[in-house]
């Protein structure tokens, strides 16, 4: 039985080790992300800057990769849409910091709809006083080259076909308060 039990940790930790991970050098899973990831705006004064992000071992038969992010404490009944990136190309590995604009993103990849009503990345902008939100930043691997939607696709419509044609995904969250 012991031997048993070894083999199957063992066959599992295999399986976990080759696991799609999504990791940041500027954020950390649980713990709060600094001045630069808040929004400037709203009666907030920060950076807003995106974080490098950078992921590996997408599941096989990846053609593109898609990158949210969502603030689900947000007081507006159905969260917050910070970030919605989509058609980056299969050969990326990753975002760097501060791509706030299509020209640091990748060829090709499209930059949907924020709640802030731009088409970049809007950081972090909790109510004063409020409890620590939770940031998912969340990459996924999809199975098309390109999303199917329209210029104006609202972060909910990306999202659908996001899901629609999702091979896997990787999480970091993340938290913030003022």
């Amino acid at each position: 039985m012991k031997r048993a039990l070894g083999f199957i940790f063992v066959a599992l930790f295999a399986i976990n080790a080759m696991a799609f991970e999504l990791t940041s050098p500027d954020i950390k899973t649980g713990r709060p992300m600094t001045k630069v990831q808040e929004y400037k705006g709203m009666g907030c004064d920060g950076d807003n800057l995106s974080p490098a992000l950078e992921w590996k071992d997408a599941p096989a038969g990846t053609r593109s990769f898609a990158v949210t992010v969502f603030d689900y404490d947000a007081p507006t009944g159905s969260g917050w849409w910070h970030w919605v990136v989509y058609d980056i190309p299969a050969s990326a590995v990753g975002l760097p910091a501060g791509a706030v604009v299509n020209a640091a993103l990748p060829i090709g990849t499209k930059q949907g709809r924020n709640d802030f009503g731009g088409r970049n990345f809007g950081g972090a902008c909790p109510p004063a006083g409020d409890r620590p939100h939770h940031y998912i930043f969340t990459v996924y691997a999809l199975k098309v080259d390109r999303l199917n939607v329209p210029e104006d696709a609202s972060a909910a419509l990306v999202g659908f076909m996001i899901h629609a044609n999702r091979l896997g995904l990787a999480k970091l969250t993340t938290t913030y308060s003022r």
